[in-house]
């Protein structure tokens, strides 16, 4: 079957790799589109960051080059001895979790905060980028009828959206500033509206990507480039925003972030990190602020597909370009590395 390989930095691959079955307790998935995640993004750019190269993963016994793809939904194929919760045709989306299942974490139910955390496209195990992928049980999540497959490649990263709400210290009524419109960054304002925000800043040089935050529903969309954004906010906010979403992954927006929240203020680091980044202690220590870091999700799916359902996180909205599998690296990782217009782009697994 056909899959996209990471070998290193710059050099994935679309090969031919043998077709994986089920063992006892996993179930085999025949993919029908997958996102390109900004995590995807950061591996093929400057990885690895999740992909095992030194060593087999803990959990997936992988070591590179492995099959990406972690934004997936597809057609039960196939189950294994003593599956229950799903048979051949149904409609699924996969949580791509890799969890030891042993460690403290994992133990108390925290199993996106694992020792061994990885996830099955980045860390090995397989991934969505393939014709076939097959996982555990656990991990697979029946769709609810009306929900399209592209729709369903959407779950996963509104999941991260969603958790990151949810784990705030933000309520309804506060107010938020949300710092880069990308996928996660426009799915944490729906997030946001959701949870009841009374006023959403969105700070992101893209023109086009403010374009689509307002339409989303921003109260006040930001050029950084043109604009100071901690002044902007702090000038309409009675000093700044309750809570603040980093999602950018560049240093210097982390201080701004800290920057733009009120006294008692909180700043949730929702990126994933490619170099260090510093900001001055003070900024929080003399305004009790707070810093939070979120990672994934767990125990999520359900309620992101239910909010889907009502009309929450529309792929119409979010997806830009939708791609073959074997045109992924010039019409998808090298289109998002070149176009900031760019969202979402889908994959279409071969048939």
């Amino acid at each position: 079957m056909r899959a996209a390989r990471w070998y290193k930095a710059k050099d994935i691959r679309v090969e031919d790799v043998a077709e994986p079955s089920p063992a006892a307790g996993q179930v085999k998935i025949k993919v029908k589109w997958a996102g390109i995640c900004g995590s995807d993004l950061h591996e093929y750019v400057a990885g690895p960051i999740f992909v095992p190269v030194s060593a087999p993963h803990p959990v997936s016994h992988d070591i590179a080059p492995i099959v990406m793809g972690h934004e997936f939904s597809g057609e039960v194929a196939e189950v294994g001895a003593g599956v229950t919760r799903v048979k051949p045709g149904d409609r699924v989306v996969v949580e791509p979790i890799l969890a030891c299942g042993t460690c403290d974490a994992c133990l108390h139910g925290k199993y996106n905060l694992c020792d061994s955390l990885g996830f099955h496209g980045l860390s090995g195990g397989g991934g969505g980028f393939a014709c076939h992928t097959v996982v555990g049980e656990r991990w697979v999540h029946k769709m609810p009828e009306g929900l399209s497959f592209e729709q369903g490649a959407l779950v996963e990263p509104a999941a991260v959206a969603l958790h990151a709400v949810r784990i705030s210290s933000l309520r309804a009524g506060g107010t938020a500033a949300v710092f880069g419109a990308g996928p996660i960054g426009l799915l944490l304002v729906e997030a946001l509206k959701v949870a009841g925000a009374s006023v959403i800043h969105v700070v992101e040089p893209s023109e086009q990507r403010r374009a689509k935050a307002k339409a989303l529903g921003a109260t006040y969309v930001i050029d950084p480039t043109k604009e100071n954004p901690v002044e902007a906010i702090r000038a309409v906010s009675e000093g700044g925003v309750n809570a603040a979403f980093e999602v950018t992954g560049v240093p210097a927006v982390l201080q701004q972030c800290i920057s733009a929240t009120r006294y008692e203020g909180e700043t949730m680091i929702v990126s994933i990190w490619e170099k260090e980044a510093g900001f001055q202690p003070n900024t929080v220590v003399l305004k009790e602020k707070t810093l939070k870091g979120t990672i994934a999700y767990r125990d999520i799916f359900p309620a992101v597909m239910d909010l889907m359902v009502q009309g929450h996180f529309s792929a119409e909205q979010l997806v830009t370009k939708r791609i073959e599998l074997d045109d992924i690296v010039p019409e998808g990782f090298e289109t998002l590395v070149a176009e900031k217009s760019q969202i979402k782009i889908l994959v279409r697994a071969p048939d």
